[in-house]
Parts: C-alpha cells; structure tokens; sequence
C-alpha cells in the first residue's frame, strides 16, 4: 500500500500538493510537521504536512520528499482550522497564510551550489572572459554559491554565464537545504572539578600567587558563586573581576577553568513581579463586574470606555482571574509604539509570564517565542503583540483582548493573507471557547453595530480615573486668523498663547499634524511646476532633514532641486506642511525648549519607539510633534495641551469613512491631554469650524456620530449595513487594466446586477509604475457571503484564463475597512 502526504508549500497555490512516503514515514509524520521537497525543476521548499492518506493523485505522479526536518508538529490543529478559515474568508491561498504565519527561520532554503564537473576536461580557450572567471574561481574553491558568483563577476544577473558553462558540460549544479534559525548560545565558566577540593583549591592559589591577575579572577568567580549559586557567564565574571578576556581565555587553556555553553532566549525579561496589580475605582470595579456578567451571555463583549477611564487596569484584573486557572492571554495591540508603554506595565505585575511579538523583533526572537508559546511555557503566559500574533501556536487560550479595536493597523493590505487581526481573533478565541473582550474609547461602526444587533455585549465607563474632567476642546478657525495676521507660521496665535501658558508651568504639549516630512508639494512659482515622482502618480514630499523629495508610496528619493525642472527658475516655493516643518516652527518658537518628533522617519529602528517615548516621559522633551502614531493609547502623565495643526485634510479625505476616521483620531489624540490631575485643554485649528464631525469632537458626542454616520451607511448601502469586496487590478499598461476591469466588472453585473461599483481609477491610480483600477461589489445583508465569494473566485478563474488578461494581477480584498 502507498502512502502520501498532502503538504502546504509558501507559494500562492490553490491547491494542496501530493507527495509520495514509505510507511516508516507515514507513520512517523503527523500533520503539522515541516518536510523538504522538491517543486519545480530545482527548488527545494519548507512544506507544511496537512494530510497524511493513501490516495494517489490522478493529474500527476507524486514525487517522494527530500527529507523529515522536525521530530513534532511546530504547527498545532487548532492553527490549521484557523488557517483554513482566514484563507477561505479572505480570498487567499494556504500556502499565503503559511508565509505569513511562520516566522523566517522556520522557512528552509536551498541554495543553488555550483561544483566544477571532474568528469570533462575543458580548453580555457573555449570559455569567454566571465565564464573563464567562475571556471577559474572553481579550481580555488570547491564550491561556489549564487552571491559567490555575483560578486565575482559583480553583476546581478548571473543566470546566463550559469547556463553557458551547463552547456558546456563544465559545471555541476546541486540544491543545499540549510536551517536559517541559530540559537543564542552563551558561555559559561566554572572551576575544573580537580581544584573543587579545599586542599587543591589551597595549591591552586598558592601557584597563581605570582599571576596574582588570574588568582583575582578565581577568587571573584568564589565570592560571586557564593552570592548567586547560578552558573556563571564569561561576560559577568569579567566585568566583576576587571580582567581581559585574554586572561579567563589562558586559564581555561591551563584546564583551571572549565568553558561550557547554556542555551539562552534572545528576549527575556530578567526582573521579578515587584507589584500587585492596582485596586479598581468604582467605575472601573462595575465595568469589571458587567464584564464577567456578559461574558456569561455572550462570547464577545465591546468596552466603550473614554479615554484615560483606566480601561488597561480592567483589562489586567481579566488577565489575573484566566491565568490562575493556567490559560493562556492574548494581548493585541495595533502599533508596536504601544507595546513600549504597556510592557513595562504588564512586567511589574507579571513578570516573566509577558512575551511580546512583532515585526521589529529578528526572526530568531520571534522563533524563540513562538517555541516557548507551542510548549506551553510559563514564560509565555500572556502574550503581548500586533497583529501577527494571532498567528501563535496556543494551546490553551483562555481570553483574547483586543485594544484600541477601532484602529485601521489591524487590517493588513499588502501582501496577502489581506485579513483583520481583530476578526481574526474573535474566530480564534471561538475555536477555543474562549471569551474576547475589545476596548476603544471611539469604537468602530462595526463593532457598536454588532452591539445593537445584539451579537455583542457592551460594557461603558463615562468617567476619567480620579474622576479628572475631559479635557476642554476648542475650535480655532485659522481662516480668520489668517485675514487678522494672527498666524505665525502655521500656528494660530490662541495656540502660541496656550503653549506658552502650559510651558510657563512646566507642563508638556503634543502637536499633532497626520503628514510626515516637512512639505508636500514643492512648486515653482515662475511656471506651477512641481515635482513628481516618476513611478507614482504623486508629487514628491520635501524632506528638510535630508534635504531630498521623496515618494511616501514606492520609496523613490532625489536631491533637493536647485532649478526648476521644467523652466529652470530658482524660485521654488514649498506647499502645505508635515511634522517636520511644525518641529521646525515650533523650535523657533520656543527655542529655549525641546522639540522632539515621532514619525516613521524618526522611529525606524527596533528601538526607535522606545527612545522618543521614553525621553518624552522622562521630561527631556517638552513639544512633541507626531503623525497618528501618537493616537492610539499612550500615556503620558504630564501633557496638558494637545494642538490639532490642521483638521481639515483629515475631514476632506475622498473615503466613506473619513469622518468616522477624523472623529476617532482627534478625539484620541484629544485624549492625551490632562490625564491625572488638572483639566486637559485642546486646540483644534480649522478652516471650517462648523462642521459637524468637529462639535461631535468637542462635545465627546460618540452617540450622535454613532447615529449620524450609520444613517449615511444605510442611505448609500456601505458597511457595517453592507458587505465590502474590493477587486483591484494591477498592470504597467494602462489600456490592458482598462479593457482588463471593464471585461470583469461586465463579468460580475451578470451575477450581482446592480451591486457593483466601478470600474474607477482610485485618486492615486499610478504606484510603482502599476495602473491600478478598482471594483467594489456591495454585498446586501440577507445576501450568501460565502455563494458570492464563489462567484467571484470563478469570474476571477474564467479572467485568468484569458491570455491576454493572464499577466493583469487581481487583488481581491474582503472586508476593506
């Protein structure tokens, strides 16, 4: 009887693919195990096993495996259901959750290793110049690899000099498997077992008394043992003892000391819980108790809490009841800037038992935690993360809270899996029948939707902790400045005045401009040139710092023009403005104060976050400028004065949900202000200080937006009334994405009739030299969301079928918040 496998392979393939074992293997391999096959002409993947069966695949001859790489699963069945879920909810392939699901180092590669062929004797003289130097290179070395040859012939395109000498019969090719991920090993010293004795040890001290250098180093190494009764590191006992490297180095060759290597975790928290977790406050006492009660009624539950109401101190009472019975947390958050803040916090009641996972951690961190979570360590009790962590391998999840789950970061959008973590989530949690609490001071449509329908529990707290008012909001309206002379730059004299005000006073202020860099547009003023970028259908955004123009969407950068492009005048003005130029006003303002800035030119690094956070809640920085990183849920005891620097490009945003959005972002950053004692004050400048979104803000009238905004949705079917699919299409050609949209959007009118939105050329419709047309298909509520993601798989199958259409790349995207 044959046995096989049905693997997952991190390609984009519709299908699962069939390999042949023997029955030793069958027997051995469990799903969830990785295996190295072969797929293609030479590649060798890191597949995933799905299935093991004895059903042979009828359209081609399974090929067997290279070989077994793990000795059990790394991926648990509750991860493939979950798996199984996001790919089909989300129009994706398996093989597109795999990629993002594991991290790097648990993908293998193979490398293509070039060998001379020792069976053929070739001239020199019939070899070209770049053929005769690999070939060269090869009686030197036995082996080359791909970079090898690159930087030998220090070109990129290496493949035809390959091929050539293949022709020739002068090199052999082979596949190496290699393993990416290498563990952090650290070493340790002891004393070697023969001077342990008293006597000995008495000899051995008396021989090193004219080294008296080494004899310091193992009397430190006594007095540190005795203390600590832990192994001891070289690095330590160097440090301790002030001696070189060099001199523990001779007394381990002298066999006084004996070197030995303890695996270490890359991050790992090295302090002990110090705290008990804070009592609750009335209001936060019944928002706990509401909490449990419709956890009893329902599996989800929405905490409408305002900001600074204390909603982290309910969140960690939750924490504390499901952790004593041994279950597993899952903490999520939308931006790392928050995982700074909240690490700390969780550690002084924790501990240990906090792990954090995201994107600016290594790949060999990241595999670390996600072996410590597989194996249920206690260590990695609680996860704290963004939203790649759904994508653990728990074992017992007891409870998932989602915070901050209004924000647009839990959507990802490029590449595929295209999913929401915060959806994602609440089907994990259910898969484990566990409970998902999600916090926002401004929730989203969908969420207070799905509470109104009953689907959710909700649970509210209306007051501050200590009971400290909302902060006092108040529209400046900069158009009638400007026509007074009361500007300053783009700061309003009302808020010079406050800021001098909260300074004077030794408070802090968070300006708050939704631009990075320090203009948008730079602008001959002798003929209106401006500057754009040559893959994008955008104008270049100045940027002081470096003195260049650079693109935010494809990343292309150039010196700052001297002369106009297009006329050659010297006379370049600059339009509109980004944190840089209000960190610029604001310095010259108030030069006698510190400015700092955080954007994501200022934080790029993995400790980028940490470095502006800490020193503004250290007072080192007293103005901090920033983009709407700085919304989502920090806090900072000390800031008095929050300034909005321009609402309107927010308002004006050519998106249904724009004013849901501006509501939720300046309240948010409203909520930065005046969070212990005294009373907040924020400014918000405008040119159009009567619009409603704005007094909806300044009242902190969440129900009235609420009602408002979901009239709007109803009148013109957008979620959370409606269902959202957006089919993107993609090609270099203009003419092909035109002829291309119009064939599908004709394909899905047949089957969806009037529901369909587009063909229409986005506002940006050129990026990284790709025309991009888009699609909307609106999907009625009494309306099968499963029968009509079929059908436009199957339109999506017939349009690729056509050849001319084949290199057009469609993008579908489920549930586009």
């Amino acid at each position: 009887m044959q046995h096989f496998i049905d693997v997952i392979l991190p390609v984009p393939l519709e299908r699962l693919f069939t390999y042949s074992i023997t029955q030793a293997e069958s027997e051995f391999l469990k799903a969830g195990m990785r295996v190295a096959v072969p797929f293609g002409k030479s590649k060798i993947y890191t597949a995933l096993v799905f299935k093991v069966h004895q059903q042979q695949p009828v359209a081609y001859e399974a090929k067997e495996i290279h070989q077994i790489l793990d000795d059990a699963p790394i991926i648990t069945q509750t991860q493939l259901t979950h798996w199984q879920w996001i790919s089909e909810y989300y129009l994706c392939t398996l093989g597109d959750v795999l990629r993002a699901a594991l991290p790097n180092s648990f993908l293998l590669e193979s490398e293509t290793i070039i060998t001379k062929n020792n069976d053929k004797t070739i001239n020199d003289a019939d070899l070209k110049d770049e053929e005769f130097l690999v070939y060269e290179a090869l009686h030197h070395q036995s082996s080359l690899k791909l970079h090898d040859l690159i930087s030998i012939l220090d070109k990129k395109n290496v493949f035809p000099v390959i091929n050539s000498l293949l022709d020739k019969d002068a090199i052999v090719l082979q596949e190496e498997v290699y393993e990416k991920y290498k563990p952090k090993l650290v070493r340790y010293v002891k004393l070697n077992s023969q001077h342990s004795e008293s006597g000995k040890l008495q000899d051995l001290l008396e021989e090193l008394s004219r080294a008296p250098k080494q004899r310091d180093v193992i009397m430190t190494l006594f007095s540190i043992s005795a203390q600590t009764k832990k192994p001891i590191k070289v690095s330590e006992l160097s440090e301790a003892s002030d001696a070189s490297p060099a001199i523990i180095k001779s007394l381990i060759d002298k066999e006084i000391l004996t070197e030995y290597h303890l695996q270490e975790d890359r991050v790992a928290y090295s302090g002990d819980p110090n705290e008990a977790s804070k009592t609750l406050n009335i209001h936060q006492e019944k928002a706990l108790r509401e909490i449990q009660q419709s956890f009893e009624k329902y599996n989800i539950t929405l905490l409408h809490g305002v900001t600074s109401s204390g909603k982290t101190e309910v969140y960690v009472k939750l924490i504390e009841e499901v952790i004593s019975t041994g279950k597993q947390v899952l903490y999520l958050l939308p931006e790392i800037a928050l995982t700074t803040q909240l690490v700390s916090r969780l550690e002084t009641y924790f501990g240990g038992k906090v792990a954090v996972y995201h994107s600016k951690y290594s790949s060999h961190e990241r595999l670390e935690l996600w072996n410590n979570v597989l194996e249920n360590q206690p260590k990695a009790q609680i996860v704290l993360g963004a939203r790649s962590s759904i994508f653990l391998p728990f074992h017992n999840l007891g409870l998932v809270i989602v915070d901050e789950e209004h924000e647009t970061s839990f959507k990802q959008f490029d590449p595929a899996p295209r999913y929401h973590a915060r959806d994602a989530a609440i089907v994990l949690a259910s898969l484990f029948k566990s409970k998902t609490l999600l916090g926002s001071a401004t929730p989203s449509l969908e969420s207070y939707y799905n509470v109104k329908q009953g689907k959710y529990g909700l649970v509210e707290i209306t007051h501050r902790f200590n009971d400290v008012m909302m902060p006092d909001i108040e529209l400046v309206d900069i158009q009638d400045k400007r026509k007074r002379k009361r500007m300053t730059g783009h700061f309003s004299d009302r808020l010079i005045e406050e800021m001098t005000e909260a300074l004077r006073v030794g408070h802090q202020i968070i300006l708050f401009q939704n631009r990075r860099g320090f203009s948008p547009i730079v602008e001959c003023t002798t003929c209106g040139h401006a500057p754009q970028c040559p893959n994008c259908d955008v104008s270049l955004t100045f940027h002081q710092f470096k003195n260049e123009l650079r693109c935010h969407y494809c990343g292309y950068y150039t010196a700052m023009l001297k002369n106009c492009m297009a006329c050659g005048s010297v006379e370049l003005d600059t339009k509109g403005f980004g944190t840089e130029q209000v960190q610029d006003e604001a310095q010259e303002l108030f030069p006698e104060h510190k400015v700092g800035r955080m954007d994501l030119d200022t934080t790029r690094g993995k400790f980028g976050y940490d470095k502006i956070i800490t020193a503004f809640e250290q007072k080192e920085i007293d103005i901090l400028v920033g983009t709407q990183m700085l919304t989502k849920g920090l806090d900072f005891r000390n800031v008095k004065l929050v300034g909005i620097m321009n609402a309107d490009n927010m308002l004006n945003f050519p998106d249904f949900r724009a004013l849901e959005r501006s509501f939720q972002l300046m309240l948010q950053v409203s909520g930065r202000a005046g969070r212990t004692d005294e009373r907040g004050k924020v400014l918000i400048q405008t040119y159009n200080p009567h619009h409603r979104i704005l007094h909806q803000v300044s009242t902190n009238n969440y129900a009235e937006m609420y009602l408002e905004q979901m009239d709007e949705r109803h009148n013109f079917k957008y979620p959370p009334v409606y269902r959202l699919i957006k089919i993107t299409l993609k090609h270099k050609d203009y003419n092909k994405v035109n002829i291309g949209a119009e064939w599908y959007a004709t394909g899905l009118r047949q089957v969806f009739k009037s529901h369909i939105l587009g063909p229409e050329f986005p506002p940006i419709s050129r990026i990284r030299n790709q025309f991009h047309k888009n699609i909307l298909v609106k999907i009625p509520p009494q309306q099968s969301l499963s029968k009509t993601k079929k059908a436009i798989v199957k339109i999506n199958n017939s349009f690729l079928s056509i050849k001319e259409f084949r290199s057009v790349r469609v993008i579908l995207n489920v549930d586009n918040f």
